[in-house]
């Protein structure tokens, strides 16, 4: 398959009648058992990324090249579309942003997103004008090529003001977003307003809002489109990791041999 033909894909389910689901890999092997469920598409974290090369999140400390390597191997391994969770589109400036579109659609990716942070604690989230410029850059550098999902951490990063997300996410859909997204919403009655507030264009949640944990028939009936995991999946991994670790240095080797089986791992590898 083709960048273009995942990028049709991609953009079609966005279109179904129902939510799907978007699970985000970080590495082949979470790809592939993402790709045996029968997910229809994949999605990088950026989070997950950054925690797997020992670094945080959202402090520009993953590269551009970094991600895009990343991204491609979860294409070339999961054969499925793959939307990249691309931060704020890395660059200080809007061209950056489009050249990062670019760069993207030609490592295969059928989406991007490109959100409000600028990586500084002090001042986590971009000015207005300079979040849409961005926005923009990106949308012009990507239509009908990619996917381009605008995105504001306003809730992630303490900034309640749903006021403002509304704002942010209108002006990110005139500016070109084909998808829109507040990561963790208050709850259900502000991802409510927010749906009504970009409609007719598709809505991402990652897993619920703040305070809930609808299902993905819920959510579907709320009107999102799309439902991502972000580092939830990694996260899981990690806590068994984690478990294992504990058992260990109680002389515990059994709790470490809970997992996958071996044989089960390289079947996959072998499937594929």
């Amino acid at each position: 398959m083709t960048q273009a033909d995942h990028y049709e894909q991609f953009l079609a389910l966005h279109h179904q009648s129902e939510a799907f689901v978007m699970p985000n890999a970080w590495d082949g092997l979470s790809a592939l058992i993402l790709k045996q469920a029968g997910f229809p598409a994949l999605g990088t974290s950026s989070a997950a990324l950054a925690a797997a090369l020992g670094r945080p999140d959202g402090r520009h400390e993953v590269t551009v090249a970094e991600h895009l390597t990343h991204a491609k191997l979860l294409i070339e391994v999961g054969r499925l579309p793959v939307n990249g969770d691309f931060e704020d589109g890395y660059g200080a400036t809007p061209e950056d942003v489009a050249a990062t579109v670019r760069a993207a659609i030609d490592t295969g990716l059928a989406g991007i997103g490109v959100e409000d942070t600028s990586g500084d604690p002090a001042h986590p989230i971009r000015d207005f004008d300079d979040a849409v410029a961005r926005v923009r850059a990106a949308a012009e550098a990507g239509r009908g090529r990619i996917v381009l999902t605008g995105r504001t951490d306003n809730f992630l990063q303490g900034r309640n003001d749903l006021d403002d997300t509304i704002r942010r996410l209108t002006a990110f859909a005139e500016a070109g977003a084909d998808v829109l997204y507040a990561p963790y919403p208050p709850d259900m009655a502000a991802l409510d307003a927010i749906v009504k507030a970009v409609a007719p264009k598709p809505v991402n949640i990652v897993m619920g809002t703040k305070t809930e944990r609808p299902t993905v028939t819920q959510l579907s009936a709320a009107g999102v489109k799309r439902i991502s995991t972000g580092s939830a999946l990694y996260n899981h991994a990690a806590a068994a990791v984690q478990a294992a670790a504990t058992a260990l240095t109680r002389g515990d080797l059994a709790g470490a041999m809970s997992g996958m089986p071996t044989r089960d791992v390289a079947a996959l590898l072998a499937s594929d």
